[in-house]
């Protein structure tokens, strides 16, 4: 477990605090993952106490407080009473005689209520260390019952610790379950639900997380684009994998085998979005369905306010994707024409994501750089790179006339890379 040293230099302002770890940094170093941050619970003081001390506090609906020297969290043992719907809706207690116990039940799941004291001495009343063995995502109480928020966790937890095979215990299923049913998924906050789901997509199975949602008729609440994807039906030829919802989970778990980039993920799991409203009358073929996705990743980022590297990331590829599939049949003034619409030139890192996200989308097997369209995406813009403007003002050329003999001067580099001749690769249209 990875240790905050603190300068003999200067004492310790923790130095005397009753203190323990808690959660994250406790799970994982039992199951032997590195530890990157540490959490602590404070018993018996008050924040005035832990403020004469230099710790500044950050918390708003209970006092947390950053640590002067090595900015850890010391937050004070609490409970909770459910007082209104919602997450936020609870009357939070951090008096000075509230124990350890008292605040590790009120805990979500019993492997997120353990403590180490500072003499490492583990501190387990829910069983959290034999549910570690067990490989089992149990709730501590029936309070859990009373934050909605905690579907989104659980779901969460799950993609965080797929690697290890855990499952969600039956009973805790069925608190779930009973949280959807009541409606209060809705109170939740849009940044709370992204928080949560940018932590899934970062996980090493995001693919659980929504299935987990999806199973307990979460999905249709928090991401209502991805639940019309359901029953909308493929060509079996092109995606054996099943109807829209089933190709964009294997579409995402492709992405994650590719990267760990989140932003790379998302656009990926947002890419046929526009499916969704696919006519059943057109059923299986999706026409135009990428001129209809853009409009819906729009819709979906507004409502979960996504920051705007994944927004404008998603909606990219969800308006360009099909074009990507095909510059090798497309003519080389249509292939410098969808460069500029990617933002290649100004931003050429952001070429690279799309690149990835759309290769996850082929029959292909990315994992071993067989991707031709994407080799021919980077081609093409490394003939335009050759291209150099500066000559072209140098001949007295500027504003449109520049541009458009700038972009006339590009298509001749990507000529001749010879592309266009070959056949179509069987993409839906």
């Amino acid at each position: 477990m990875e240790i905050h040293r603190i300068s003999p230099e200067r004492p310790d302002p923790a130095q005397g605090l009753v203190r323990y770890r808690v959660g994250g940094c406790v799970r994982d170093g039992l199951l032997g993952l590195p530890v990157k941050e540490r959490d602590w619970v404070v018993v018996g003081a008050t924040p005035d106490e832990l403020r004469a001390r230099g710790f500044r506090q950050v918390g708003q609906s209970f006092p947390v407080f950053l640590h002067p020297l090595n900015g850890e969290e010391h937050a004070l043992a609490r409970t909770e009473r459910k007082a209104g719907r919602g997450h936020l809706g609870f009357a939070v207690d951090f008096a000075p005689d509230i124990t350890l116990e008292e605040d590790l039940a009120r805990r979500d799941l019993s492997i997120n209520a353990m403590a180490l004291d500072e003499t490492d001495r583990l501190i387990d009343p829910h069983g959290g260390a034999e549910d570690l063995q067990a490989r089992r995502l149990r709730h501590v109480s029936a309070a859990f019952g009373e934050d909605p928020l905690r579907v989104l966790r659980v779901a969460r937890f799950r993609a965080t610790l797929d690697r290890f095979g855990f499952a969600i215990e039956m009973d805790t299923l069925k608190m779930m379950s009973g949280l959807v049913a009541s409606g209060e998924l809705r109170e939740l906050s849009a940044e709370r639900v992204w928080r949560e789901t940018i932590k899934a997509l970062e996980s090493p199975a995001p693919v659980a997380y929504f299935r987990t949602l999806d199973a307990l008729g979460a999905l249709k609440e928090l991401f209502p684009e991805l639940s019309a994807l359901q029953g909308k039906r493929h060509r079996a030829e092109f995606h054996p994998e099943g109807d829209a919802f089933e190709h964009t989970l294997w579409v995402l778990e492709r992405a994650s085998r590719l990267t760990g980039d989140a932003t790379i993920r998302f656009a990926a799991l947002c890419h046929d979005l526009g499916k969704g409203l696919t006519p059943e009358a057109e059923l299986p073929r999706h026409i135009a369905h990428e001129v209809r996705g853009g409009a819906v990743v729009e819709r979906m980022c507004a409502r979960l306010r996504t920051p705007k590297g994944f927004s404008s990331l998603a909606r990219l590829v969800a308006g360009e994707h099909m074009r990507c599939h095909r510059i090798l049949e497309m003519r080389p003034g249509k292939v410098v024409d969808l460069l500029t619409r990617l933002d290649a030139f100004r931003r050429p890192e952001q070429l690279e994501k799309v690149v990835l996200a759309c290769a996850a989308d082929t029959r292909e097997d990315p994992t071993l750089g067989v991707y031709p369209a994407g080799e021919a995406l980077r081609s093409a813009f490394q003939a335009c790179l050759t291209v150099d403007a500066r000559t072209l003002m140098e001949k007295g050329m500027q504003g449109i006339r520049l541009g458009e003999a700038l972009r006339q001067e590009r298509i001749r580099a990507v000529r001749q890379l010879g592309l266009g001749c070959h056949h179509r690769d069987g993409h839906d249209r």
